[in-house]
């Protein structure tokens, strides 16, 4: 089969496509052939060795990415029979291997991908749609809302921007450069807003009127954060999920002293690990399946941005410079 390995951990152009043998199923596993595989920023950062949610790899060469989807076309010992030939979707979790024709991983981890969903949005619902339901755990979204999603052009952003609007809620979704400004209009904002524009806040404030901010739904941080936290009102949600800002404060969480909070008369909370999977109940399978239904009643759309797996250089490079819209995935 066709993959892509990494031999060194270092820059993008270290993940090359080479042919290597097939893998086989063990026992209670599947063999996916692959047709869409997620590219996660997570991904960029493994590949250059450092820490994260998931271990840098102990061995290299490795093979990286944790989202697939496909047809499954292998089976492992005491392995349901009934799993040849269906559509699945499935988050690898610790084990890697994404980036290829051909994947491995336990049959407990397969959903089947629901009709009229294809393989690519299945695969960003498997891994960008399991986080927003995550996230959204954390809120509880109606008409009365008025939600400040920055990074509204991104993967996560996307769904959020159209949970919200499902909900009833008032949405200002924030995103850098008129091109994502228009997708966001797009996708249902009622106001989009370009935050690399000095008076960003004051046309937001315009538009708010006398309101203001019900929930913030952090993943930037740094100075585009907190000024997007300045328009919450008393009562106000701050949701951390990230901070990936352009500021001088440019990868810096966002945090507030239990003073500053106070004084605000709002909360802050990081949902992200264990925060999240505890509202799951410990099972991220329920984040997943619920996912893929919002997908498949056509609640959620997700936004994907298709490269050929050859092309898993150019991914990440386009990942790391803000470059990409929505899910990135790659297509063997």
């Amino acid at each position: 089969m066709r993959a892509i390995r990494l031999h060194a951990f270092g820059p993008a152009e270290n993940l090359v496509l080479e042919e290597t043998d097939d893998p086989a199923p063990g026992p209670g596993q599947v063999r996916i052939a692959v047709t869409a595989a997620g590219v996660h920023l997570l991904d960029t950062a493994l590949r250059q060795g450092m820490p994260g949610p998931f271990p840098a790899p102990a061995e290299l060469p490795t093979v990286p990415g944790r989202e697939v989807a496909g047809t499954v076309d292998a089976l492992g010992e005491g392995t349901d029979p009934a799993w040849l030939g269906k559509r699945v979707v499935a988050h690898l979790g610790m084990a890697p291997g994404g980036y290829a024709e051909l994947a491995v991983t336990d049959a407990a981890r397969l959903h089947e991908t629901p009709p009229g969903l294809d393989d690519a949005e299945a695969v960003a619902m498997i891994g960008t749609g399991r986080t927003t339901m995550g996230i959204l755990q954390f809120t509880d979204l109606g008409p009365g809302s008025i939600a400040v999603v920055p990074a509204a052009a991104g993967g996560i952003g996307t769904l959020l921007v159209q949970y919200a609007k499902n909900a009833g809620a008032t949405v200002i979704g924030l995103a850098g450069g008129p091109a994502k400004v228009a997708r966001v209009e797009r996708n249902g904002a009622d106001l989009a807003v370009d935050y690399t524009l000095p008076d960003w806040t004051a046309r937001v404030r315009a538009y708010l009127g006398e309101r203001r901010a019900t929930v913030v739904y952090d993943s930037v941080g740094g100075d585009t954060g907190r000024a997007a936290v300045d328009l919450l009102g008393k009562g106000g949600q701050h949701i951390v999920f990230g901070w990936s800002g352009r500021g001088p404060h440019d990868g810096e969480p966002l945090t507030f002293t239990e003073r500053e909070l106070a004084d605000r008369g709002i909360t802050s909370t990081n949902v992200l690990g264990p925060a999240m999977l505890q509202k799951a109940g410990g099972d991220v399978r329920v984040l997943e399946t619920r996912s893929l239904a919002e997908a498949a009643a056509g609640r959620l759309r997700p936004a994907v941005q298709r490269f050929p797996l050859a092309e898993a250089a150019a991914a990440h490079r386009a990942l790391e410079t803000r470059g990409t819209t929505g899910k990135v995935v790659l297509v063997p």
